[in-house]
């Protein structure tokens, strides 16, 4: 797919996955820290969300 995008759209998503990847590094880190229950399962729908948005970036920049 990268064939497809200029450089400029190759340089946003090279951002953004940065971006989700800190996002994810974070609600990681920070959910060991979480006592309250609907928080800690906010967090682990983040994860997932995130996980999952750094796979279809990735998709798309290979």
């Amino acid at each position: 797919m990268i064939d497809n995008i200029g450089i400029h759209e190759s340089l946003e998503l090279h951002e953004l996955l940065t971006f989700k990847s800190l996002c994810l590094t974070k609600s990681t880190v920070m959910q060991a820290l979480v006592t309250d229950p609907a928080l800690k399962e906010l967090m682990q729908e983040d994860v997932t969300a995130s996980s999952r948005h750094i796979e279809d970036l990735k998709r798309h920049l290979t």
